[in-house]
């Protein structure tokens, strides 16, 4: 998701309303993306949802960037029209985040053009240079990583799932297979067990004085995912995680990566693997006519149940 979001803030700085490039699903949910109809509107959002859910009990997933006050909002969201409907989130929403309406008049000292009726779960100040999308915690203004941002929209779904009580009926959706939670967890797994992975036979990972420099490698362009470097000929190599990108954007972000490695770091060999949860034919094809050879490993997810006896 943290891809496309950075496209979201940039695309609502502009007057351009379409949205065909952006998710349509997201898991087992329907994505719905608007930057207004005829004219920008004011507030900019996303909608992670279950379909029938939102049209009968009006609470979805929703991302809410209030452009004049450049605060971005992840929010368990209430449809304007279904504010009165008691069937909505449970009481411990209530009890413990505020609405967007207390959130502006404690914070802003001001109120909400829409959507104040929606609780706040994450709150975001992205910051703009350039074509760059840098986010911080609206409050403390620490800088949050692509990694926490996806943290985030997971978790909330995670939560929206249970609250719907969703049965998932397709066996083989990343959901049901349990990749929802492995893929928070995945980066912090590969780099504890790099030695015992194919990736530690081959790879080295990057310390500085003792201090991990491969996970999160910053760059001016974005921030690599893991950067390690080959046993034999020291050469870079830049690790991508296909979380919920398309094919296209994770083909066409490790090509920028290399771009950079190859002319920052003088690394004429630079390497590039992506790591994904299954290889279907997007990323085949896109990967058909790239101008480099990409490694890609897939992980899986194993889970069993063992009757224990005394």
């Amino acid at each position: 998701m943290y891809e496309h979001l950075k496209k979201f803030i940039l695309q609502s700085q502009t007057k351009n309303l379409k949205t065909s490039e952006y998710l349509k699903d997201y898991f087992d949910f329907d994505v719905k993306v608007s930057f207004g109809m005829g004219t920008p509107a004011k507030i900019s959002w996303i909608s992670v949802h279950n379909q029938e859910i939102r049209s009968t009990m009006g609470i979805n997933c929703v991302y809410l960037y209030y452009k004049k006050e450049n605060l971005l909002i992840l929010a368990y969201g209430i449809m304007e029209n279904f504010i009165e409907n008691e069937e909505s989130w449970p009481k411990d929403v209530p009890d413990n985040y505020k609405t967007i309406n207390q959130y502006f008049e404690s914070n802003l000292d001001s109120k909400p053009y829409r959507y104040g009726d929606s609780f706040v779960f994450k709150s975001y100040k992205p910051i703009i240079n350039e074509n760059q999308v840098q986010f911080l915690n609206h409050l403390n203004e620490k800088e949050i990583t692509n990694t926490q941002i996806d943290n985030d929209i997971n978790e909330l779904i995670k939560y929206y799932a249970k609250v719907i009580k969703l049965e998932v009926k397709n066996d083989d959706s990343l959901y049901s297979k349990g990749l929802f939670y492995m893929e928070n967890q995945l980066e912090d797994f590969i780099i504890s067990n790099w030695k015992n992975t194919e990736l530690g036979k081959k790879f080295d990972l990057i310390f500085d004085d003792g201090e991990l420099k491969s996970k999160q490698f910053k760059t001016d362009i974005g921030t690599i995912d893991i950067l390690a470097r080959d046993k034999k000929d020291k050469s870079y190599v830049v690790i991508e995680l296909k979380r919920n990108q398309t094919s296209d954007d994770t083909v066409g972000q490790l090509m920028r990566y290399m771009g950079w490695v190859k002319r920052h770091l003088k690394d004429e060999k630079v390497k590039e693997i992506i790591i994904c949860g299954k290889y279907d034919k997007k990323l085949d094809y896109a990967l058909e006519y790239a101008p480099f050879d990409t490694d890609v490993f897939l992980y899986n997810v194993q889970f069993t149940l063992n009757q224990f006896t005394k």
